[in-house]
């Protein structure tokens, strides 16, 4: 056996234990679901092939057409919301240096590194309808209070800002990465060309980013896409009831759970789970055609 077959294995061996655990708690699952997306199942008894039964009473329901239309506003909303508070952001921090470009970049950041059920906990005292902070300011101008975790007219925007607050502080460091690669001769020549500020964040900021703008809008695709727990939390939802009022804070992957543990129709659940994870490969498979169709600077 030669050095360099030796070499390959000794790697390879290496290797093993990753390989093993992507296996046994990637794959395999991903497999396991697939195969009982074709049965039904609720885990007490045999299960029975019933075909593609499971996904057809899933795209025929009624939840799914709800979750549906709340991902499609939620997505359409959030996704350029939160990359355009993102990159404002990043553009601050960037305007300072020394003690305030670290303090405003740390505190911009702590609600990413903060527990989801403590973040979720303050905004629902921000958003309580008689003592809440939110309905109190508004209460000084005379403003009604507002019922915004109870209102169907409230109920998402209201959770979409909480989502913009959790996820701002991620792509605001990844953001400002890019901005510090950015040459400050750039800058230099567009000043001395009598460019704006704005002109210089559209013409030079931005297509120099545009690597960086390409990784925050694909994540932040796929994470809106998986959306789960925030509205989880802020509607106090459990596997018996959740979706918050008439079903408002609905979205697939929370469908996709009261089915499986509360309604214990593993089949329909794995089903869903799978036109799911579909979804998600066509969205980010599309991402990448659009970068490679229209190259990056």
């Amino acid at each position: 056996m030669s050095s360099r077959t030796t070499r390959s294995i000794a790697h390879y061996l290496m290797l093993s234990p990753f390989m093993l655990l992507f296996a046994v708690f990637f794959l395999y699952p991903i497999a396991s679901g697939f195969f009982y997306s074709f049965f039904e199942w609720n885990a007490a008894q045999s299960s029975q092939f019933v075909g593609l039964a499971n996904y057809t009473k899933v795209f025929t329901s009624r939840s799914f057409e709800k979750a549906t239309w709340n991902l499609l506003v939620y997505v359409a909303i959030t996704v350029p919301l939160g990359i355009s508070v993102a990159l404002g952001l990043a553009l601050l921090v960037d305007s300072f240096s020394g003690f305030w470009a670290k303090f405003f970049r740390s505190a911009f950041f702590i609600p990413v590194v903060m527990p989801l059920f403590l973040a979720a906990t303050i905004w629902r005292w921000i958003y309580a309808p008689n003592f809440g902070l939110l309905n109190t300011v508004l209460a000084w101008f005379g403003v009604p209070s507002v019922q915004f975790l109870n209102d169907t007219g409230t109920m998402l925007y209201a959770m979409i800002a909480v989502d913009v607050w959790v996820s701002a502080g991620f792509n605001m460091v990844i953001l400002l990465a890019g901005l510090k690669n950015v040459p400050r001769h750039y800058y230099e020549a567009a000043r001395l060309d009598g460019a704006s500020k704005f002109q210089q964040i559209v013409h030079v900021t931005i297509p120099s980013i545009r690597p960086v703008l390409f990784f925050v809008i694909t994540y932040g695709l796929i994470s809106a896409l998986q959306v789960f727990d925030i509205p989880w939390l802020l509607t106090g939802s459990s596997f018996a009831e959740y979706g918050g009022r008439a079903n408002t804070l609905l979205f697939p992957v929370m469908d996709m759970m009261g089915r499986g543990f509360g309604s214990v129709r593993f089949g329909q659940a794995s089903a869903y789970g799978f036109m799911l994870t579909i979804l998600i490969v066509c969205v980010t498979a599309v991402m990448f055609a659009l970068r490679k169709r229209f190259g990056d600077v």
